[in-house]
């Protein structure tokens, strides 16, 4: 595997994903900027790993684009970035979501990455160089009764498209990873709280599990690799096989392994 060279920004990197990204790429190599509007997680994080801890809100356009200033003024050119920032969503009725709790969703989820793209991506492209992930989500793959959410994590796998197109004539990569239930401490919490049925989470999967954080920092630190330099405008779902195992459903579940076939 490539190793990874230069700064890397993960935007959400003092919890969850973020969090765990911000662990992978420091064992990858790079040198790690912890962005969250949460700083006294994030110079948490930051300590662990011997990174630096930076805040910032992605939800705020203008400042997005002076953070992204000041750590190239800091501490050099960005090289990476993953976009792990974002807000959830209960599965409630559309009549039971307010509008203000909508508007959230869109303005950190989709507009909140984008602006994150746009603030050290027309860096990179100065530079003709540079990878970027974005975090979206198997619900932006499929019928969810997340109405803000789903919709929101779809426009990311699109805007990384288009971003993959405008920029890679410039040398600037742009990628998608879809996590599926992963074992966030804000999942665990569910979990624990008996909100979540943790065999159901395993049971609808493939693999029979859940995904946990650095399966989908180590997919994120992958494409941001020279390993992947020809990969651009893709999206990876990360899911334990989620996305092809629910619609057996309607055929009674995955079947058991046979385990006495006889071999051909």
């Amino acid at each position: 595997m490539d190793r990874l060279g230069g700064i890397a920004v993960i935007t959400g990197g003092a919890s969850g994903i973020g969090a765990a990204c911000c662990r992978v790429f420091r064992d990858w190599g790079a040198e790690v900027v912890v962005l969250d509007r949460d700083i006294a997680r994030a110079r948490m994080v930051a300590e662990q790993i011997g990174g630096h801890a930076v805040c910032g809100d992605v939800g705020d356009a203008d400042g997005i684009d002076r953070v992204a200033a000041d750590i190239e003024a800091a501490h050099g050119a960005v090289a990476m970035l993953v976009t792990s920032a974002g807000v959830i969503q209960r599965p409630v009725r559309p009549d039971a979501l307010s509008m203000s709790d909508w508007d959230e969703v869109v303005r950190i989820d989709q507009r909140g990455t984008y602006v994150s793209c746009l603030a050290f991506g027309r860096r990179m492209v100065q530079r003709r160089a540079g990878a970027i992930v974005n975090i979206a989500s198997i619900a932006g793959m499929r019928s969810m009764p997340l109405h803000t959410y789903s919709p929101a994590k779809a426009a990311v796998i699109s805007m990384t498209e288009n971003l993959a197109a405008e920029w890679g004539p410039a040398g600037v990569r742009v990628n998608t990873v879809s996590p599926g239930f992963t074992r966030t401490p804000a999942l665990q919490a569910a979990i624990d709280k008996g909100e979540r049925d943790v065999s159901r989470l395993e049971r609808l999967s493939a693999l029979g599990r859940m995904v946990e954080p650095e399966e989908i920092a180590r997919a994120c630190a992958f494409l941001c690799s020279g390993d992947a330099a020809a990969i651009t405008g893709v999206n990876i779902p990360v899911d334990c096989g989620w996305l092809v195992t629910t619609s057996w459903e309607t055929y009674g579940g995955l079947r058991p392994p046979a385990d006495n076939a006889e071999p051909r």
